[in-house]
C-alpha cells in the first residue's frame, strides 16, 4: 500500500502508513488517529482506527451498553405470520448467544438473526409539522432454512394493560437500532 486510501498522502520515511483495527485498510497518521475500543474483536484497550470506522465502534459499544439488555429481556406482542388474519399473543426476545430472535408463546419459533432480509418499523402518531411519533410494532423478512421464498411475520405491541407498552416500545426502539447496526456494517 503505497499511499494512505483516504487522502492519497504517500507513506515514505517520514509519513508511515499505519491500519486500521477494525477495517484493515492503511492510512496515514492523520486519517487514522482515533482510538477506540474494539471489545468484539478482542481489543479491550483503545485500539487505532479510521475516523469512519471509529464512529460505527461507538455506536456499537453504546448498543451493546443500553440496548442489548432490552432485546435478551424481550416483550410482548401480538405476532401474525404472512397474510394470516389471526394473531398470537408472543414474547419476542433475542437469544442469548445473540444469533436468534425467539418467539414464545401457545408456538414456538426461532428465526435465525442472519436470515432477516428486511425490518420496518411501524409507528403512530406523525404530524406534518414534526411531531412525534411511538413505534407500535414492526414487519420481518425472513427466509426460513431449506426455502427460498421470504415469509413475512408482523408484530404489533399489545393493547392489553397486563402487557407493559412501554417495554415494548424499547424493545423495538432497541430492534431499530440493532437493525441499523447491522445494515452498517454489511456496507463496509
Amino acid at each position: 500500500c503505497p499511499r494512505c486510501m483516504q487522502c492519497d498522502t504517500k507513506f515514505d520515511f517520514i509519513t508511515r502508513k499505519h491500519h486500521c483495527r477494525r477495517c484493515g485498510k492503511c492510512f496515514c497518521d492523520k486519517c487514522c488517529s482515533k482510538k477506540v475500543p474494539l471489545p468484539r474483536m478482542c481489543f479491550v484497550d483503545p485500539v487505532r482506527q479510521c475516523a469512519e470506522c471509529a464512529l460505527i465502534s461507538q455506536k456499537e459499544t453504546e448498543f451493546y451498553d443500553k440496548q442489548l439488555k432490552v432485546l435478551m429481556n424481550g416483550a410482548t406482542f401480538f405476532v401474525t405470520l404472512g397474510t394470516s388474519d389471526k394473531s398470537e399473543l408472543m414474547v419476542c426476545r433475542l437469544s442469548n448467544n445473540q444469533r436468534y430472535l425467539v418467539l414464545d408463546g401457545n408456538s414456538h419459533y426461532e428465526i435465525e438473526i442472519v436470515q432477516i432480509s428486511s425490518v420496518q418499523i411501524l409507528t403512530e402518531g406523525f404530524t406534518p409539522g414534526g411531531g412525534n411519533t411511538r413505534a407500535i410494532g414492526m414487519i420481518l423478512q425472513y427466509k426460513v432454512p431449506g426455502s427460498e421464498e421470504l415469509t413475512q411475520m408482523k408484530l404489533t405491541a399489545s393493547e392489553d394493560f397486563s402487557c407493559n407498552k412501554k417495554l415494548s416500545a424499547s424493545w423495538l426502539a432497541a430492534m431499530h437500532k440493532a437493525t441499523k447496526l447491522l445494515y452498517e456494517s454489511r456496507d463496509q
